[in-house]
């Protein structure tokens, strides 16, 4: 059964504003599914997967365009570049908005081809896993998270043991509903299709197990102060090759790097920035937590809590269209505050935490970050059953309340 997107109503705006909407984002978080389904057979649709359209659509692009006439639903463009120059000419010629809607799984090469041939005609978009709230089929009513003194959701509060299995099961749509024991089969089979439909695609990859252990060795620091050094010793790559691969995992979606907070005029700050999947059930998988209950009794518990809650206020931004800016704040003297949003001129300090007995002595950091900026309300986002005052400025509110 469908589930509604987020992302729907961006989407249809940006399509009366601009020529071209593209929506990029990881491999099956249901791109496809969702335009042909907000399309209504509005528009055609082509996929470049299909070897028939690839070759016409690349050795015959003109007639390709003649074939598949405007408004058109484009899937997996990256796999035809010379396409995008093609459809600049085409638009070029009309005045009219949405003509072309494309998707794009491989963000890494594609976004150069998008800068060169088609700056100031297209949307971009970018597409995660299902949200908390279109999980719970009620995505028409996601807005972008800001801690609120009352805030408003829609969703159930769940208990420990559900929330993470939750946070195990993971985004992806196809994954989210079926059973417990399809989720290895799953996620060793997405595995495989990446590395070998987008990765390689990108770069060069002579050792294919070493990626994968490379993949594993970053999904086990998820929540964690990168460092990148660390990483290439324990895969037996060299900084470099990490680096790159660092690159292709943020570029195409399954990494997020948060940056630090940071003022050139002290020193005191640290400069490196934390990583953060953006799917907690890919990086279950990679890190070997095969149960949900391994999950919630093992020591990274509190790691996956985090960057489950760090990515579905990243999500719940994108899929609306914004793309606010975020960091983490840390000192010399160890003062860290988990994720700041600057919003209008203020800082949103957010503190997360696994607890269910939430204190102010919890948030202490947000005072002494306020004598460096200026603070908006805040929140410590954590397990308790409801909504708590800690302070005047913040408060303590469920992972179900963002």
């Amino acid at each position: 059964m469908y589930k509604y997107r987020t992302l729907q109503k961006t989407i249809l705006r940006a399509s009366e504003s601009f020529k071209i909407v593209l929506v990029t984002g990881m491999r099956q978080v249901g791109k496809t599914t969702f335009l042909k389904y907000i399309s209504e057979d509005n528009r055609k649709y082509v996929t470049l997967d299909n070897p028939k359209d690839l070759l016409l659509a690349n050795d015959e692009t003109e007639f390709f365009l003649q074939t598949y006439v405007p408004p058109i639903f484009i899937d997996e463009v990256q796999y035809v570049p010379k396409l995008l120059k093609y459809l600049k000419m085409y638009v070029d010629n009309s005045d009219k908005k949405g003509l072309v809607w494309m998707t794009g799984s491989q963000q890494y090469s594609l976004m150069t081809g998008i800068v060169e041939s088609l700056g100031g005609r297209v949307a971009i978009v970018n597409m995660f896993g299902f949200s908390i709230y279109e999980r719970e089929g009620k995505g028409e009513n996601q807005k972008p998270f800001i801690p609120n003194i009352i805030p408003i959701s829609l969703l159930e509060k769940k208990n420990l043991t559900e929330t993470y299995r939750t946070i195990w099961k993971g985004s992806f749509p196809a994954i989210t509903y079926q059973e417990d024991d399809t989720w290895s089969l799953f996620y060793s089979s997405y595995v495989k299709s990446y590395i070998e439909q987008d990765v390689k695609q990108v770069t060069k990859i002579e050792n294919e197990p070493a990626f994968i252990k490379f993949l594993s060795v970053a999904a086990a620091r998820t929540g964690q102060e990168l460092n990148i050094l660390d990483i290439a010793r324990d895969v037996e790559i060299a900084p470099n090759t990490a680096k790159q691969w660092l690159s292709v995992l943020e570029t195409s979606g399954v990494v997020y790097i948060l940056k630090p907070y940071y003022k050139n005029i002290t020193k005191r700050f640290t400069k490196r920035p934390k990583l953060y999947f953006m799917d907690t059930g890919l990086c279950a998988y990679l890190a070997s937590w095969n149960t949900a209950e391994s999950l919630e009794i093992g020591a990274v518990n509190g790691a996956f809590f985090e960057t489950f809650v760090i990515s579905e206020i990243i999500k719940s931004y994108h899929h609306n269209g914004q793309f606010p800016n975020l960091y983490y704040y840390r000192d010399s003297n160890r003062v860290e505050i988990d994720l700041l949003i600057e919003m209008n001129g203020k800082f949103h300090p957010i503190e997360i935490k696994k607890t269910s007995n939430p204190s102010k002595n919890d948030i202490t950091a947000f005072d002494k970050f306020a004598k460096i900026e200026k603070i908006g309300y805040g929140s410590l986002i954590c397990l308790t059953d409801r909504v708590r005052p800690l302070t005047q400025n913040a408060n303590a509110i469920s992972i179900w309340d963002i």
